[in-house]
């Protein structure tokens, strides 16, 4: 493909007209950290994308800034991830700004902690209902959105991403309602790819300790980081290249790539937000 080429991974040619056809995305959470790093990462190669916040409303629009900076399209969307209404409201209202839909990344989550002698039902019900039953109304709305035609058609086929968490596959009982939240979407990701094909692609992205969170200092958190095969556990870079991965890998459905640096390797008894003195892999 010459340098001239007006097609790229994310502006095909149109299978019925052969036209250049971008792309749009749409990112929860996408107002900061890891959604931030995954919305910037799509408009850099090529796609249109909707931020979605829920009280962040200024981060959101830096972000959608960085994104016309780039040049390509974006536009800031509010929505109480707990509001079923709002969340139905989500996909039409990207259809409207760019014409069309080709991904939902399920990035925004709530992470509370409890424990199996705290655990109380509104915290587990506001846990589901945001880190479950979000990003299930978001898959089936994307699959209303989609044509019936793209069934047959890679490029124009959809594909939703559920950003799940390394600790599935290492699991500990540190944060509970949490991690049924997570696995619970885990588990949707390959029921929903068996439900909703051949219109839709449902994949799972699992990162590992990737940022500071409110709870760690500095110290413990690199110390934390490097508890890996690999030195390191996910970078925002590593989580946002291997979303744009999984947006284009055509023939990926109903698996998870985990992206951490090897963490889920490491057995460890806690969650890595209460490892002070992390122990040497």
């Amino acid at each position: 493909m010459s340098a001239s080429s007006p097609f790229s991974p994310a502006n095909p040619p149109d299978s019925r007209s052969g036209e250049p056809r971008t792309r749009a995305v749409l990112v929860t959470g996408a107002g900061k950290r890891i959604g931030r790093g995954i919305a910037l990462e799509f408009a850099r190669q090529g796609w249109n994308v909707a931020v979605h916040y829920g009280t962040s409303e200024r981060e959101a629009r830096e972000t959608v800034a960085q994104i016309e900076a780039v040049g390509r399209r974006a536009v800031a969307l509010q929505a109480d991830l707990a509001d079923e209404t709002a969340v139905a409201q989500l996909v039409p209202a990207c259809v409207e700004s760019f014409g069309s839909l080709q991904c939902v990344v399920n990035c925004a989550s709530r992470f509370d902690e409890d424990t199996a002698t705290t655990f109380g039902y509104a915290k587990l019900m506001q846990m589901t209902a945001v880190n479950l039953a979000a990003p299930l109304t978001l898959a089936r709305t994307l699959h209303e959105a989609t044509p019936d035609d793209a069934a047959n058609d890679d490029a124009r086929r959809a594909v939703v991403i559920n950003v799940l968490d390394q600790k599935l596959y290492n699991m500990n009982p540190d944060y509970l309602s949490y991690t049924l939240t997570k696995a619970a979407l885990d588990n949707a990701t390959v029921a929903l790819a068996q439900a909703l094909a051949p219109k839709l692609r449902v994949v799972g992205l699992a990162p590992g300790l990737t940022l500071v969170s409110a709870w760690q200092t500095p110290a413990s958190f690199e110390a934390a980081h490097r508890v890996t095969p690999l030195g390191r556990a996910s970078t925002v870079d590593d989580l946002a290249q291997a979303a744009c991965y999984l947006a284009n890998a055509h023939g990926v459905t109903g698996t998870t790539l985990v992206v951490d640096g090897g963490q889920h390797l490491v057995p460890s008894p806690r969650d890595v937000m209460y490892m002070i003195d992390a122990p040497k892999p």
